[in-house]
């Protein structure tokens, strides 16, 4: 696996190198898209994670109405400028929807019909209601016009295709545009899939153009999965994509109001048990499962923090 990354990661406060997290929806008890976020859920969320190894991460904000999704990144931008530690810690925020695909299976745990509903406009509303620290946007390329990519590199945000179905001719349409990533692939997608032309072979055909990012809680994807896709793909990152639910165990928990079952394995389901709702698994466990697949110490950290952090230094700096 190429392993081209090579400036340091962020440090933690003790100077030790962390983690680097581009989607965390809550943690340990905490969901960041609920509608009374406070002040002291936020930097307990924080102090959660440092005590994890995360560095730095990106408070990732789902799926809803224009109007709730608005007011959550407003209060976490006004939450975190107000409290050093998670002034320190949040690195930007990941707006994951709503301009994803509706369909049954690439919806995933987003509601279907806020995505339905969204439009170009809505991504641009709420990349301001960010006031300059949105830092990824995850959506479905062939829902959108190549105009609306552009628009969003040019304001440092890095543009990621995830719940997608896209073409192939979508995906070049957007790459050229300048969207450069894809959110957790191998999930946001059905379980059956046509065996020749689907999504994966459409994002592992285009490898040297996109950043992939991967949930490794040995739960998302099977270890061979995982395997193949850290051999083949050369623009690698591990995200949690943590939900409240996270270093809390098994229970009952929530992702901005619905339900989420975790069980004796740490598998974070809804309440049907039909699909996964984000994950409950830190990013140290995702650290033990790439070294169960065999990656090295100095492949570890730099799935977990040098790229991660280097890719959002690249944004930051367009």
């Amino acid at each position: 696996m190429s392993d081209t990354a090579s400036q340091p990661a962020t440090k933690v406060a003790d100077g030790r190198e962390g983690f680097v997290d581009l989607q965390v929806n809550g943690y340990a008890g905490v969901d960041f898209n609920a509608d009374d976020l406070s002040p002291e859920d936020l930097h307990t969320a924080c102090e959660a994670l440092a005590s994890g190894g995360v560095a730095s991460f990106c408070p990732t904000i789902i799926t809803e109405t224009t109007e709730r999704m608005t007011a959550r990144l407003r209060r976490l931008v006004e939450l975190a400028a107000a409290d050093p530690l998670a002034e320190r810690m949040v690195a930007g925020l990941h707006i994951e929807g709503p301009l994803l695909n509706p369909g049954r299976g690439y919806i995933g745990a987003h509601p279907a019909a806020p995505a339905k509903a969204a439009t170009g406009d809505i991504v641009r509303r709420l990349v301001d209601a960010c006031e300059g620290h949105a830092r990824i946007v995850t959506l479905a390329p062939e829902r959108c016009d190549a105009s609306l990519v552009r628009d969003l590199v040019a304001r440092g945000v890095l543009v990621a295709a995830g719940h997608t179905d896209a073409t192939g001719d979508d995906l070049d349409r957007a790459i050229d545009a300048g969207l450069s990533m894809v959110t957790h692939l191998g999930n946001g997608c059905p379980h059956v899939l046509p065996r020749h032309d689907n999504i994966l072979q459409r994002v592992l055909s285009r490898r040297d153009a996109l950043r992939v990012t991967l949930i490794a809680d040995g739960i998302h994807l099977p270890p061979e999965t995982l395997t193949n896709f850290l051999r083949d793909l050369p623009h690698v990152a591990i995200v949690s994509d943590a939900t409240a639910a996270t270093s809390l165990g098994p229970g009952r928990y929530s992702l901005g109001g619905q339900p989420v079952v975790v069980d004796e394995t740490l598998a974070a389901w809804s309440d049907d048990r039909t699909h996964l709702v984000g994950s409950a698994a830190p990013l140290s466990h995702a650290a033990g499962v790439l070294r169960d697949v065999g990656c090295s110490a100095q492949t570890v950290a730099s799935l977990l923090s040098h790229r991660p952090a280097a890719w959002l230094r690249e944004a930051e700096a367009t």
